[in-house]
């Protein structure tokens, strides 16, 4: 990549990081102009992004089946 290619996307990558933190900042006033409906819409869409997706988890050979 050539150094004027570098210096642009890495200046596109500062804009876009303050635009991101504007809106961030912005988003509790933003949730709570919603209809709740919406409100609930949007934190659920962005759960996936706070925590960590939860996987089932499934016993081995010779491992128990149950806790006793």
């Amino acid at each position: 990549m050539k150094t004027k290619d570098k210096a642009l996307l890495g200046d596109l990558r500062e804009t876009l990081k303050a635009l991101m933190q504007k809106e961030i900042e912005n988003l509790p006033h933003l949730l709570e102009s919603l209809e709740p409906k919406d409100r609930l819409n949007i934190v659920c869409k962005m759960l996936p992004y706070v925590f960590p997706k939860v996987e089932a988890v499934h016993s081995a050979h010779g491992e128990p089946d149950s806790w006793t």
